[in-house]
């Protein structure tokens, strides 16, 4: 089995933003808002780095 680099996105070409844990539909993983910006998807004037600007990023959800 390989596994994908966060920062290269998967062969269906979603891009992972540097917050992302896994991809989107990842079982066991879900949208929360982005602890950087609160969700807003900006920080000052500029687009969050954390989210890429979407306000949102995916993380793991349920326990082992």
């Amino acid at each position: 089995m390989t596994s994908t680099p966060k920062d290269q996105g998967s062969s269906e070409g979603t891009k992972l933003n540097p917050g992302d844990q896994a991809e989107p539909g990842t079982p066991g993983t879900g949208e929360n808002l982005c602890p950087d910006c609160n969700g807003s998807g900006r920080i000052g004037v500029t687009s969050c780095p954390n989210c890429g600007g979407t306000g949102k990023i995916i993380e793991g959800i349920s326990g082992g």
